[in-house]
């Protein structure tokens, strides 16, 4: 039977976490030509298995985003998303010692195949952690939605980034997401989150609309020039601590760069409305929420309605997969993962996934 406590355990060598995760290798979702169909019923039989509902979205003719869901407590909350994807690249049989799809356990229990650190491995970690934690009778206060996604390996262009613009991710009111990581050949885990964050931003300004032979009051373009004071003076200030910052590096500040101006009908005609947008960079250490608050406040200085909106979908991430003491072979022939780092990597995700669900309602959370 199943293991359900996250006590330390005595791992067997027939454990059903390692037979499903070597099953889920053997299916050759493998680029030019995955078998995304073989996959869908293998995660539908997973759905069936937890009792979690499971949603299918083709976002292109042939792909499908799989989402299984896990209601919280308060649904009302931001959610968590535990991301993983489905696809695998090609590989050079030739230079494997074992079939790449054949899922072999070595003596030392290494079991090879392509996908074994990037990504069936978290998938299923994900899977078995949730396995326990419902055995248990657990219950968590926000959502939990896993995203099954295609096409990762090729750029996402027919996966996730169409996915981002569908209606169903609106409706998933993710707070936080993991996704994949690297293997660390030492002892600590490895954990991503150290990329400087795109911020594309549009500022829009209304105004009172009038002939260009008078002086309008209360215009769009008044506002504007606020707005674009207010965000070229923060890059002055940006600009002049990485110039006498004698440890800062351009990874350290956070560039801003006005690229787009919009308005205007005829030059006798005072708009109704202007827009500009700029282009940010925010590293790591700052606050998002602060940031995004500390615009907020340039728009209500700049006057009456003036809102801001993302030109992409930006969300807080973390990239993690739990595999240490294993040499990183993504991508590389003879990729492996030891069955007792994968078992060690449900054991964190036991841990983990409960206590994100449980963070306590951040600022505008009901």
């Amino acid at each position: 039977s199943r293991s359900k406590g996250s006590s330390s355990r005595h791992y067997q060598l027939s454990d059903p976490a390692v037979s499903l995760f070597r099953e889920y290798l053997r299916l050759r979702t493998v680029h030019p030509e995955p078998d995304y169909g073989a996959a869908l019923r293998f995660l539908d039989r997973m759905a069936l298995e937890l009792k979690l509902p499971a949603k299918k979205v083709e976002v292109c003719p042939g792909r499908v985003v799989l989402i299984m869901t896990w209601l919280g407590s308060k649904p009302s909350l931001k959610s968590i998303v535990l991301n993983s994807h489905v696809d695998v690249v090609p590989v050079y049989q030739e230079h494997w010692k074992y079939d790449a799809f054949a899922a072999v356990k070595d003596d030392e229990g290494n079991i090879y195949g392509r996908g074994a650190q990037d990504m069936k491995c978290v998938t299923i970690q994900y899977i078995e952690a949730v396995r326990r934690l419902r055995a248990r009778g657990t219950t968590l206060p926000r959502t939990v939605h896993f995203l099954f996604v295609p096409d990762e390996e090729v750029g996402g262009h027919a996966g996730m980034e169409m996915f981002v613009k569908h209606p169903e991710f609106t409706k998933l009111n993710i707070g936080f997401a993991l996704d994949e990581g690297l293997a660390n050949p030492g002892e600590s885990y490895t954990v991503f989150y150290g990329e400087r964050n795109p911020w594309w931003i549009t500022v829009k300004c209304p105004g009172d609309p009038g002939h260009g032979s008078r002086f309008v009051e209360n215009t769009a373009a008044e506002k504007l020039r606020r707005v674009i004071n207010a965000f070229l003076d923060f890059r002055e200030s940006e600009r002049k601590r990485l110039n006498t910052g004698e440890c800062f590096t351009l990874g350290d500040v956070t560039t801003v760069n006005m690229t787009k101006v919009n308005g205007g009908v005829a030059y006798n005609v005072v708009p109704a409305h202007m827009d500009v947008s700029f282009d940010m960079r925010i590293p790591p250490t700052v606050d998002l929420q602060d940031f995004e608050e500390r615009i907020k406040r340039w728009c209500r200085e700049a006057g009456e309605d003036v809102t801001y909106q993302f030109a992409q979908v930006g969300l807080p991430a973390i990239g993690f997969s739990p595999m240490n003491n294993t040499p990183i072979l993504l991508h590389d022939h003879n990729e492996f993962l030891n069955e007792r780092v994968f078992l060690r990597g449900i054991d964190v995700y036991e841990c983990l996934v409960p206590a994100l669900a449980s963070v306590a309602p951040g600022p505008g959370e009901a």
